[in-house]
């Protein structure tokens, strides 16, 4: 297969010291980049897969007119923190 390249990067030179900086060792700037931009793609893709769960869930539960109040909720976190702040003690 052959390769692609990605456009030239202009950044300015802290920038580019900053990530030269956080290298791990044998690791090369355009690695770190290729790396950053795999992680950016996953996580496009799974914020874009959480938010089409999240219309989902909401078009299902107006066709079902199954809500739950936020309110409800928010207090059912509550207690479950508070209950766990006790457990710690």
């Amino acid at each position: 297969m052959k390769t692609a390249t990605f456009p030239p990067l202009r950044v300015e030179p802290a920038l580019r010291r900053a990530a030269e900086d956080v290298l791990h060792e044998g690791e090369t700037l355009s690695a770190f980049v290729e790396a950053s931009v795999r992680a950016q793609i996953d996580l496009r893709r799974t914020q874009v897969e959480f938010v089409a769960r999240g219309l989902a869930a909401r078009e299902r539960a107006r066709r079902e007119g199954s809500y739950v109040a936020a309110g409800s909720v928010l207090e059912s976190l509550e207690e479950r923190l508070k209950k766990a702040r006790q457990s710690r003690r």
